[in-house]
């Protein structure tokens, strides 16, 4: 199933996409939320899909992030090896975790804000997973059946911030506006294979970044075993891990974002995302 989330920020309503139709199922579920995916929302989302006939959403309007709010936005940090090598970064050797704040959720195709101050807004095209059951001390044999599904992010992420300010990287990941997700979560069944995606993101119509989920230093089960050991991952969460090389910062020049900037990414299975990046305004 392909899960989405449609309506005007903050009141955005469940729906799901079906051979590129949208059917909205409302009147079932609140929310694709942290209730949701804790008390068998999957299953019964799947078997009403099988059984009903659900309303046709003729115009879907705008998109918004395909989970509602989570507890938290779990990031791997230099989780693809050309990437690390283009920051000047030694390759972990253990998964660098860092959290994006949740006032950072953004729908797939909403504009991205530069904040006050920035000079180094970066982009970031990503995997992201989403929990699908509460999940502490998870065995890596164990780890798929506590993932819901898949899909897009858009690490937004301002480098001075990160870098250059002090302290951890979090202020230059939780911005607001820093984190587009969508524009759809994919259910399990959706994927065959979750490391062998093709992933690209272009600026302006220019190729940027251009990989392959294969790439990846550690891979799902890995990433979902690791953190469970420090944090319960609750239904809901979303870990998103890591980008491959083609970030603004390890240009030669740097380059960053500017107002006007269009950013079009996407991923094998997973849809595509569109946000141009506009100037901060009180």
């Amino acid at each position: 199933m392909k899960l989405v989330r449609l309506g005007d920020l903050n009141k955005e309503k469940p729906a799901v996409l079906i051979e590129d139709k949208y059917y909205d199922v409302s009147a079932y579920f609140t929310d694709f939320n942290e209730d949701f995916f804790e008390n068998g929302g999957l299953e019964k989302l799947d078997k009403i899909v099988q059984t009903e006939t659900l309303p046709l959403i003729a115009k879907p309007g705008r998109i918004g992030s395909c989970v509602a709010r989570p507890s938290k936005i779990i990031c791997v940090g230099l989780n693809y090896a050309d990437h690390a090598k283009e920051t000047g970064a030694a390759i972990p050797s253990e998964p660098i975790l860092f959290f994006k704040s949740t006032s950072a959720l953004s729908g797939p195709f909403d504009d991205v804000i530069i904040p006050k101050n920035s000079v180094k807004t970066d982009w970031e095209v990503e995997f992201a997973i989403v929990i699908g059951k509460k999940a502490s001390y998870v065995e890596e044999s164990d780890a798929y059946n506590y993932v819901a599904g898949y899909c897009l992010h858009n690490d937004i992420s301002e480098r001075e911030f990160q870098l250059e300010r002090g302290g951890n990287w979090s202020k230059g990941k939780g911005c607001d506006t820093f984190a587009p997700l969508g524009p759809f979560l994919a259910t399990k069944d959706e994927i065959t294979d979750v490391h062998n995606l093709n992933m690209w993101l272009d600026i302006n119509g220019k190729r940027f970044q251009s990989s392959n989920t294969s790439q990846l230093i550690f891979n799902v089960p890995q990433i979902v075993s690791y953190i469970s050991q420090f944090m319960t991952l609750l239904p809901g969460d979303v870990i998103s891990t890591g980008t491959p090389h083609g970030v603004g910062l390890g240009l030669n020049p740097p380059l960053f974002l500017k107002p006007g900037d269009v950013m079009t990414l996407g991923m094998e299975g997973l849809g595509e995302q569109k946000q141009t990046a506009v100037a901060y305004h009180a």
